[in-house]
């Protein structure tokens, strides 16, 4: 669909399967996301906007022989009922778990081939290899999906399927749910009017473009990711929605801190060329007993000392996808607690401070710990596509 047509739900449904796939791939797993759109299409340009790599074609692509091939497995399917499927029968007969048993005759139709034909597509480049397919759907479409994992069985796929059922989006503030592209717009806008109160006639050139940009990407992926996947979700799209460029604790709040980090160890490379501060010393050297703020200890043994909840390695293609449907509730989650216990920090601890060598060994040891601070920020983020921002 346009993005005028795509719903708000359904964009959940694909920035979800774009973080698992993110999640899944650093554990070392090799992704493919389907279906694949054309390649400058409407629709790519909109989800470029929100950081989304989705696969393309060229315009004019066909899969007519896979499509062929299936339509064929089909009609001769033992489960064929003259140009339907009897899905019912086959779920009973193969005593597949997780399916509505009253599932009703499927029709043979173009764009259900059309689609099973590329996942067909993406699991050819998987030959040798353990494969899951994960179907994310919307609630509302979710018989249909159903009708669709068991149709591609009848058509003769083995591939260990499993579908996650997203909650629906619930629009506060409007009488009627805008589409996907109103939403992205109306973040957008927002974004915009809260950093030109901060900022004023600073807001100039390409920069503040792509400033604003990957805000109203954060503030979306954070809307619609921060909830359990299988749970509904309420946006506010009212027009007298605020998303202050500090507050709502979301993913502005995230990248406000972010940037917060990049200031702090700029004015520190700035004051160590003029000769004020040395080089920090190796990690080796430093005294950590120094560190005995209350938030600062908080954040070394809750954050950097702790596992990270976006690294843990599963066994298999199954457990990954099983633990990365739990990871991506909890980097949103760690990424805003981080935030705060950070935010705390930096408010009530003075960290560059005189250039005064008794003083040293406490500063390197503050910015020790903020640098590996730094790296989970980033490394969260990029699970997200959200660059981080050095100013904001």
């Amino acid at each position: 669909p346009s993005p005028q047509q795509l719903s708000v739900g359904q964009l959940r449904t694909i920035l979800i399967a774009d973080h698992l796939g993110a999640l899944c791939r650093r554990q070392g797993f090799s992704v493919s996301l389907c279906p694949v759109l054309e390649e400058g299409s409407d629709i790519i340009a909109f989800l470029q906007e929100l950081g989304v790599d989705w696969p393309t074609v060229p315009v004019g692509w066909t899969n007519q022989e896979r499509e062929a091939g299936l339509r064929d497995a089909l009609m001769n399917s033992p489960y064929r009922q003259w140009v339907r499927v009897d899905l019912k029968r086959l779920v009973r007969e193969q005593r597949l778990l997780g399916y509505d048993p009253n599932l009703s005759p499927c029709p043979v139709q173009q764009e259900g081939v059309a689609h099973l034909a590329q996942l067909q597509a993406a699991l050819s480049a998987c030959e040798g290899a353990e494969c899951s397919v994960l179907h994310v759907s919307t609630c509302q479409q979710e018989i249909r999906q159903q009708q669709l994992c068991v149709l591609w069985r009848a058509g003769g796929a083995s591939a260990t399927q499993k579908l996650l059922v997203c909650g629906p989006v619930k629009p506060a503030g409007s009488e009627s749910e805008p589409s996907a592209a109103q939403y992205l717009q109306l973040r957008r806008a927002q974004m915009r009017e809260a950093s030109e109160m901060k900022y004023g006639e600073q807001m100039q050139g390409q920069t503040w473009g792509d400033i604003i940009r990957v805000m109203t990407s954060a503030t979306v992926r954070f809307d619609l990711l921060s909830t359990a996947h299988h749970s509904p979700v309420t946006v506010d799209v009212g027009p007298g929605g605020c998303v202050s460029t500090k507050g709502g604790r979301g993913g502005v709040f995230v990248l406000y801190n972010c940037a917060r980090l990049a200031t702090l160890f700029s004015s520190y490379d700035r004051a160590r060329q003029q000769g004020l501060y040395p080089d920090i010393p190796d990690v080796s050297q430093l005294d950590f007993a120094t560190l005995k703020e209350e938030v600062c200890c908080v954040c070394c043994v809750c954050y950097v000392l702790s596992p990270s909840p976006f690294t843990r390695a599963p066994p298999d293609t199954t457990a990954c996808v099983e633990v990365c449907l739990c990871l991506s509730l909890q980097v949103c989650r760690f990424l805003v607690s981080l935030s705060m216990n950070f935010s705390s920090y930096y408010n009530r601890v003075h960290i560059l401070g005189e250039p005064l060598p008794h003083l040293f060994s406490q500063m390197f040891s503050r910015l020790q710990l903020l640098s590996a601070v730094r790296e989970l920020f980033h490394s969260a983020l990029d699970t997200l596509h959200i660059p981080p921002l050095s100013q904001l």
